[in-house]
This record gives C-alpha cells, structure tokens and sequence, in this order.
C-alpha cells in the first residue's frame, strides 16, 4: 500500500508539473521533464531503503532490459501521430511496447548486452524522430484540462498495478515498465495541439531518457561498488546532468533556426 500510494502520488505531481511547465517553456521541455526517472528514481530510493544493494540493482537491471521498448513506444506514437490521431496512436504505440518488450524479455540477455542495448536506445530514437516544425508560442491548457491529465495518469497507474498481480512475474515487470505519462500527455496534446506539438513532446521525452538510462545504469554499475546511499546520489547526479547535455545538443538546430531558447 505505501508503494501503491507513493506511485500514485509521484505520477499526479509528474503530470501536472509536466503540463505547467509546457504553458511556459513549451511541448520540448515538458517531455524531457517527463522522459526523466522523476517516478522510477523516487521508487527505486523507497526499494532501496528497504532491501539489500543486491536486490536494488535485480531491479534496475530488469528496468534497463524493459528499457528500448519504451523509447520505441515513443517512436512509434510520434510517427502513427500525424496519420491516425490519437487512438490510433496509442494503440499502435503500445502494441509496439508490448512486443519489443516481450521479445527482450525471452531473449534473456546478459547484463552487458541489456545495457549496452539501453544505452543506445535513446540515440536510435531520437534519429527515428519523424521531422517537425517547431513553435514556441504560449500554451493554454484549462484547469479541467490539467484535472483530466492527472485524473487519466492515476487511472492508468492503478489499473497496471493491480492488474500486474494476475500475470506471471515476467508479464507483470512489463505492465510495470509501461510509461504512464507517455501515455496520457501525447493523447492530450494531439488532441488539443496538433502532431507538431505532440512529436515536439515525444522528442523531448527522448531526450529526457538519456538521464533515465543514466540512472539505472549507474546503479547497475556502482551498487555492488559504493552501496545504496552513495550510489542513489551518483545516479541523480549523473542522470541530470546527462540529460541536461542531450537537451543542449538537440536543442541546437533550433538555436540555429532563430527560435528562442529555453532552460530546463
């Protein structure tokens, strides 16, 4: 019950704060913030107050295999976003999630291969980005807007943990590893925004991935190495700063365009 109700929590405040920041900065740095581990890393900081460092890093290593499928579900929603709105977006987002992650699953890959496969996730998607015009012009989402977003990401959370217990361990890690505002922000904003907008946002959720692979892999790495305490620390601190660097580097063309800047 306290993980269920600190996921809950963590994925309202990741939501809305996710949908005010797009009213300032724009649909770019709304995804990033969203792409982060800002609902993964708090979790993994409660798992590992109460386990073993060996058993923080089972789980983030599981987390790093689940890990391409949900850049491919971005991928994927992006370039179905412009053809066949939003339901048939997300269907086919999540049909792509559901089977890449599968088949990770039953490759059962050794440690070096599932990271080295994580690592290089996040580039792949963002070069299998469909292009788009940019817009930086303000963002108005009303508040039933904003109670919708948040009412449909709780929705969505609870029903994947409750019915993640009625399937093999397997099936569960994947339902788990399933990106909730992935799903609800992009519906949002193709409906009222537009595919630009919506593949701007998905773009960005990309480049927020780096520090979420980031994350996991430090903990992977340096758990066995320095422990639960120092290695949570090392990982937030290299996630964002890897993440603050792949935003720099990819928001360059449009610097170079003439398009105003903007800080995560």
């Amino acid at each position: 019950m306290p993980m269920l109700l600190l996921k809950l929590a963590l994925v309202a405040f990741v939501v809305l704060g996710a949908s005010l920041v797009s009213r300032r900065f724009g649909h770019g740095v709304a995804g990033t913030l969203s792409g982060m581990p800002m609902i993964a890393g708090p979790i993994m900081g409660f798992v590992l107050m109460q386990s073993s460092a060996e058993h923080g890093r089972d789980i983030a290593l599981a987390t790093l295999v689940a890990f391409p499928a949900m850049v491919a579900h971005m991928v994927v929603f992006a370039r179905a976003s412009g053809r066949i709105g939003w339901p048939g977006s997300l269907v086919a987002a999540n049909l792509a999630f559901l089977t890449l992650g599968a088949l990770l699953i039953w490759l059962h890959l050794p440690a070096w291969a599932a990271g080295l496969l994580a690592v290089v996730s996040p580039l792949a998607g963002m070069r299998l980005m469909p292009a788009h015009r940019h817009e930086r012009t303000a963002l108005t989402i009303p508040r039933i807007e904003l109670a919708l977003r948040v009412a449909a990401a709780m929705a969505l959370a609870a029903a994947l943990i409750f019915s993640a217990s009625a399937f093999p361990a397997a099936v569960s890690g994947l339902l788990l590893a399933l990106p909730i505002t992935g799903n609800v922000l992009p519906c949002f904003t193709l409906s009222r925004h537009g595919p630009d907008a919506t593949i701007e946002l998905l773009r960005g959720f990309v480049q927020g991935m780096f520090g979420f692979v980031t994350f996991f892999v430090v903990l992977v790495v340096m758990l066995p190495v320095l422990g639960t305490l120092q290695s949570y620390v090392l990982a937030w601190l290299a996630a964002l700063l890897l993440a603050q660097v792949a935003y720099a580097i990819h928001a360059r063309p449009a610097q170079a365009a003439g398009e105003p800047s903007s800080v995560l």
